[in-house]
């Protein structure tokens, strides 16, 4: 019994003084930066382009920008911007849910993708870039105007998928640069 406890303890203190030493690796994404700057202040100081998109889709592009605006910099005081932040977004529509009552397209699932890029203001150097992917479901009904506002909510929402997910990316990126 003896020889099981001591065992138990040192295998206690083994996995204790591992995660001691790991705890130094973690940085809060949300805490001062690399560069000691606060990570919002950062985040502000980055300037968003209109999204690039097909004809067609420029009300996702719209709404995609409006809230990268909003989630990188919500307070409304301007700041000095050090970076730009260009986007192509696309989006397509799949309706995997047909009536074979009526022929019509029961539901539909928005699918979006948007391509970002952060460079710096002077566009000499590129901090980060990548593809954010999402998707947003919405009900077709036989009432048009219901039909059409139902697609535009899943644009919203699908607009602030994507927005978060790049927020976020740049973020845990820009948190590291000195």
């Amino acid at each position: 019994m003896a020889g099981s406890t001591a065992k138990t303890t040192r295998n206690l203190t083994l996995v204790a003084t591992l995660a001691l030493g790991l705890s130094a690796c973690f940085r809060p994404l949300y805490g001062p930066t690399a560069s000691g700057a606060p990570l919002s202040a950062v985040l502000a100081s980055i300037q968003v382009e209109p999204a690039r998109t097909a004809q067609g889709q420029e009300r996702l592009g719209h709404y995609l920008r409006s809230e990268l605006v909003f989630d990188l910099d919500g307070s409304g005081t301007p700041a000095e911007k050090k970076y730009r932040l260009t986007l192509i977004a696309s989006e397509s529509v799949q309706t995997p849910i047909v009536s074979s009552v009526t022929g019509r397209a029961e539901s539909a699932t928005l699918v979006g993708t948007a391509s970002y890029k952060v460079q710096t203001l002077a566009g000499d150097r590129t901090i980060t870039e990548g593809v954010a992917q999402g998707t947003a479901t919405y009900d077709r009904s036989a009432q048009r105007f219901a039909s059409l506002r139902a697609a535009r909510d899943a644009e919203i929402r699908l607009a602030k998928l994507l927005s978060d997910q790049i927020k976020t990316r740049v973020a845990a990126i820009l948190a590291t640069q000195p």
